[in-house]
């Protein structure tokens, strides 16, 4: 396999679905102080994919974040990238090739690779299912590592010990009538949207001035769920960077008459909305202001020519004991499809310096890049 590499300027990654591969992204990362490269790579079409013949190519490109762990050490990270998936035997070679093609454009002081994939898991055939359709996750990492590098030359591709972006989500489709998404929904889902309403709950569109309301609720939902809390500039520099003709992003709030109850972050890029960030009150919760704040980002994201919405992180299945289960029971309820992604891969660079890297990183809160 031979891939050709070629460094670009961030302005012209190309547009794309994904967030995080955006020059939007970038600027609000440079905003939160981490250096961004992009790059352009082309490829043959026969080898990324299994029964293609000839010398057709795919051109594409990625972008990735420098991570400064010390004075010397650095790793790369690709947040949902790349976004062309090859075929599944094809991918621990692709990611290997361009891991090394990688090498000479990276900080002298990188000592690895961190890859978040967003390509669809390779377990989620019916075996992987249990009888009441709940997904049983995937192997061991040991039998994850093994088929992933059944094709490479260094066997080096390794299953980071956690995931930094959501591995899986619900995915709603949009394309349907309003009528309809609303029948796909779930009878309590659509009863709390009606409810709320007639409660006379109101989702406005804030403007950057309501980021304070928008960071009280958060602060009160980190605190109740014993989330991390991010600095109120993590979350201005997402709403401050505006990009015309690019990512929009829409700060929605729902109020009962003027107390405001919830809270999102609604960003759209190219045909999908993105429901990145959410908070609410502990207060009057049975108003219903999160489902009201849903069924406005669905509507909104349509009238925008949104063919999909991505709920954005939810627990692999609905197993009561996960941390994440009460999202996925309130995101399921609006309908829509499970997507188990292959999440986060490492090619380390300098193993023992990458190593020590994992090992830091078993007590660390976690955040999202």
């Amino acid at each position: 396999m031979h891939i050709s590499l070629e460094k670009k300027s961030i302005i012209d990654v190309y547009d794309t679905p994904i967030i995080q591969q955006t020059s939007f992204w970038s600027q609000v990362k440079k905003k939160q102080g981490l250096k961004s490269l992009a790059f352009d790579y082309k490829v043959r079409n026969r080898d990324l994919y299994l029964n293609v013949d000839g010398y057709s190519c795919t051109q594409a490109d990625f972008l990735m974040f420098v991570q400064q762990l010390n004075a010397n050490d650095c790793v790369v990270y690709v947040p949902y990238g790349p976004e062309v998936e090859p075929s599944e035997e094809n991918q621990g070679a692709f990611l290997e090739e361009l891991s090394e093609s990688l090498r000479s454009y990276l900080p002298k002081g990188c000592i690895g690779i961190r890859y978040d994939l967003n390509w669809a898991s390779h377990w989620i055939d019916e075996s992987f299912f249990d009888e009441k359709g709940e997904w049983l996750g995937a192997p061991e990492k040991r039998f994850q590592e093994f088929k992933i590098n059944f094709c490479t030359q260094n066997k080096n591709l390794q299953k980071s010990n956690s995931d930094i972006l959501p591995a899986d989500t619900i995915m709603v489709d949009l394309i349907p009538s309003e009528h309809d998404i609303l029948a796909a929904m779930k009878p309590k889902t659509r009863y709390n949207i009606g409810l709320a309403y007639r409660k006379g709950i109101d989702v406005r569109i804030g403007t950057i001035e309501d980021l304070k309301i928008w960071y009280d609720l958060y602060l009160e939902t980190a605190k109740r769920d014993g989330l991390h809390i991010n600095e109120f500039y993590y979350f201005h520099s997402v709403f401050a960077t505006q990009m015309e003709d690019s990512v929009k992003v829409k700060l929605l709030v729902a109020y009962l008459d003027d107390i405001p109850l919830a809270a999102m972050f609604l960003l759209i890029s190219n045909h999908r909305a993105t429901y990145l960030y959410g908070a609410s009150s502990s207060q009057m919760r049975n108003y219903m202001p999160t489902y009201a704040l849903q069924w406005k980002a669905m509507q909104i994201a349509k009238s925008q020519g949104c063919i999909e919405y991505d709920m954005f992180g939810v627990s692999p299945n609905a197993d009561s004991s996960h941390p994440m289960h009460g999202l996925h029971r309130f995101k399921s309820g609006f309908g829509g499809s499970v997507f188990h992604q292959l999440g986060c891969w490492d090619y380390p660079f300098d193993p023992e310096s990458f190593s020590l890297f994992q090992a830091s990183e078993v007590n660390a809160k976690g955040y999202y890049l």
